[in-house]
Order: structure tokens, then C-alpha cells, then sequence
């Protein structure tokens, strides 16, 4: 059952179920994870050096939530002593197209948010009660 439903000119709904997916895969960390793991299946201190801003805790909580939703795969590796290795999954590797395409959109209109902001800031800083609450 999903909460997709489209409106008039097949126009999808932004539903609760949808936000909730995208903030869970699109957040801080998962991003940098995915990236991780689509160029290779790693083990945690891996991913730990691979992204040295992330805690430990944050890393291990992002882990287990894109495993929850089936976007990564941990697997026991039997070796000595025995490890754990993220994978991307096969769902997962579906997110690469429309991820590379946020991050393109990033790289090209970045610089353009950056002076939105800084126009806005500057806007607010000059009349703080014609803004508002």
C-alpha cells in the first residue's frame, strides 16, 4: 500500500510517508554513506575514515536506518576475527541517478543560494521589525 496518489496532470502528492523516506535518506550522513558504498562495500572504521565529521553514534544510527529501509546491506563476513561489511543494495544503487542529479543541481546553483542568503541576512539585519514573526 502506498500513499502516492497523483493529482490532476500526473502530478504526484508530497505525502507524510514521502517526506519521512526522503528525510531518512537524503539527511546529513546518508548521503556521505551512500557515496561510500557505491563506490565499495565497507567495513565501519572504514566508513568512520572515509567521513571523518560523522560520530560514531551518528554513523552507527544512519547505518541502521538505511538498513531498515533496504537501501544498505550488512553482512557478516566470516573471517578471523569475524567482521561486518555495509553493502549497497540493489535498491539502494537506484538512489545513485537522482542523487548525482541534487548534487549537480548543488554544484551549478550553489554559489546563486549562497548570495540568496546572504541578500536575505543582510535584509533582515537592516529591518528586523519589518520582518516579523
Amino acid at each position: 500500500m502506498t500513499e502516492t496518489s497523483r493529482h490532476a496532470g500526473d502530478r504526484l502528492e508530497i505525502t507524510v510517508s514521502h517526506r519521512d523516506l526522503l528525510g531518512q535518506v537524503l539527511d546529513k550522513w546518508s548521503v556521505h554513506v551512500l557515496d561510500e558504498l557505491c563506490e565499495r562495500p565497507s567495513r565501519f572504521n572504514e566508513l568512520r575514515r572515509a567521513i571523518p565529521a560523522v560520530t560514531q553514534k551518528s554513523l552507527t544510527a544512519t547505518l541502521r536506518r538505511l538498513e531498515r529501509n533496504g537501501i544498505v546491506e550488512r553482512v557478516v563476513v566470516r573471517s578471523r576475527p569475524v567482521a561486518v561489511e555495509y553493502r549497497i543494495s540493489a535498491l539502494g544503487k537506484s538512489l545513485r541517478t537522482p542523487i548525482d542529479a541534487l548534487l549537480g543541481w548543488v554544484a551549478t546553483y550553489g554559489e546563486d543560494v549562497e548570495r540568496a542568503r546572504d541578500r536575505f541576512d543582510d535584509e533582515a539585519a537592516h529591518e528586523p521589525e519589518a520582518r516579523g514573526a
